[in-house]
C-alpha cells in the first residue's frame, strides 16, 4: 500500500483510495483540497458523504467492476462539477477501489452559457413572432374589410419583422467576430476618416432626436491596425447608442486622441471616446453591460430597436484588434465609452 501512496502522490488529478476495510487508505494532496480535509483512514462514508460516490463505491466494492459518478465540490470562489471515475482493483491486501476526479466544471459552464443563450434568443424571437402571427389571423378575419386597420397592422406587422430581422442580423454578426477573435486584423485603417464617415450615415438618426456631433480629433491622420467593417460597427454602435440613450436635443462628443503609450495596453495606443449627455448608468449595470441580452432598461431599449447584442458585439470586435473597453458613467452625467486601441504590431489578445 505504501507504494500505491507513492504513486498517487504524484498524480496531478484529485485520486482516493479505498481499501477492503472500507477505509480511505490512500488520498493525494489535490483531493485533500477537494475534500476540504485529510480524511486519511476515514470511513469512506464519513468522508465523501455525497449519495452518488457512495453508491459507486459501494456497487463496485461488491461486484469489482467500474462506475462513473458526479461529485459536487466548492473551490471557495465557485461551486465546481467533478465526473468520478470509481474502478476497483484486487491488491495483496483485498478487493480496493481508486476513485479519480476528472473537472468538468468548464464543460458544464460552457453547457450552462449555451442553454442560456438558446433561451434568450428564444425569449427575444418569442414576442415579434406571436405579434405577427396575432395581426396575420386579425387581417384574415375581422379586418378583412378594413382598410385603415389594415394600413395599421401592416405598419406594425413591418416594425416587428424588422425586430427579428435586426436580432438575425446580429446573432450572425456576433458569431462571425468570435469565429475571427484570435486572428489579427492587418489592414490599415485611417480612424479619422471612418469616424467622419459614421457620423455621415448617422446624421439623420441624430437629426430626428435633436442631437449634435461635436468632433476632437487631430488633423493628422490616425492610423491603426483594423478590420474597417469591425471598426465601423463599434463606432457606429457607440455613437448611435449615445443619440439614442442621450438627451434629446443634447450633444454627442466623440474624440479621438494623439497615439501615445497606454498602460492598458503596455504599449502605445489611441483612445476613442464617445460621450452623451444621457442619465448615465448605475455602477452596478456597468460591469454587465457586455454581456449578451443585457439591459439596464428592457422595454426602452426594445422600444427604440435594440437588441441586446450591440455591446457584446463591440466587446469581441475590440478584443480581436487586442484593445480595452472602458465604460465610465454617473447617473445623471451621461456615459462615456472608451476604445483604447494598439497602433503598433504587438499586443497580448485580452
Amino acid at each position: 500500500m505504501s507504494d500505491l501512496r507513492a504513486l498517487i502522490a504524484s498524480l496531478p488529478n484529485p485520486v482516493i483510495v479505498v481499501g477492503s476495510d472500507l477505509r480511505i487508505r490512500g488520498i493525494n494532496a489535490p483531493a485533500r483540497t477537494l475534500v476540504g480535509k485529510d480524511c486519511d483512514g476515514w470511513h469512506y462514508v464519513t468522508a465523501l458523504r455525497q449519495p452518488a460516490v457512495l453508491d459507486a463505491v459501494e456497487a463496485s466494492m461488491a461486484d469489482g467492476g467500474q462506475r462513473v459518478a458526479r461529485y459536487l465540490g466548492n473551490d471557495g470562489a465557485r461551486d465546481t462539477t467533478w465526473d468520478v471515475s470509481v474502478r476497483a482493483v484486487v491488491l495483496s491486501e483485498g478487493r480496493t477501489v481508486v476513485m479519480s476526479f476528472q473537472d468538468m466544471t468548464a464543460v458544464e459552464d460552457a453547457g450552462e452559457m449555451r442553454r442560456g443563450f438558446v433561451a434568450n434568443v428564444s425569449h427575444e424571437m418569442r414576442t415579434p413572432l406571436t405579434s405577427l402571427l396575432g395581426f396575420i389571423e386579425t387581417l384574415r378575419g375581422p379586418a378583412r374589410n378594413d382598410p385603415a386597420a389594415q394600413q395599421r397592422f401592416l405598419a406594425i406587422m413591418e416594425q416587428e419583422a424588422g425586430r427579428m430581422h435586426r436580432l438575425v442580423e446580429d446573432l450572425l454578426s456576433l458569431s462571425r467576430v468570435e469565429d475571427q477573435e484570435r486572428i489579427r486584423p492587418t489592414d490599415k485603417v485611417p480612424l479619422n476618416t471612418l469616424i467622419g464617415e459614421v457620423l455621415e450615415a448617422l446624421a439623420p438618426v441624430a437629426t430626428a432626436r435633436g442631437a449634435r456631433f461635436v468632433m476632437d480629433m487631430p488633423d493628422d491622420t490616425i492610423e491603426v491596425l483594423g478590420d474597417w467593417g469591425q471598426l465601423w460597427q463599434v463606432v457606429s454602435n457607440l455613437t448611435e447608442n449615445a443619440v439614442k440613450y442621450g438627451r434629446e436635443g443634447g450633444t454627442v462628443t466623440i474624440t479621438l486622441s494623439e497615439p501615445a503609450q497606454q498602460n492598458a495596453l503596455m504599449q502605445p495606443g489611441v483612445r476613442l471616446s464617445v460621450r452623451d449627455e444621457g442619465d448615465g448608468i448605475a455602477a452596478h449595470h456597468i460591469a454587465r453591460l457586455t454581456e449578451r441580452f443585457y439591459r439596464v432598461d428592457t422595454h426602452r431599449s426594445r422600444e427604440i430597436g435594440g437588441t441586446g447584442l450591440g455591446l457584446a458585439i463591440v466587446k469581441h470586435i475590440i478584443t480581436r484588434h487586442r484593445g480595452r473597453l472602458r465604460i465610465e458613467s454617473e447617473i445623471g452625467q451621461g456615459s462615456v465609452f472608451t476604445v483604447i486601441l494598439p497602433v503598433g504590431t504587438a499586443g497580448p489578445a485580452e
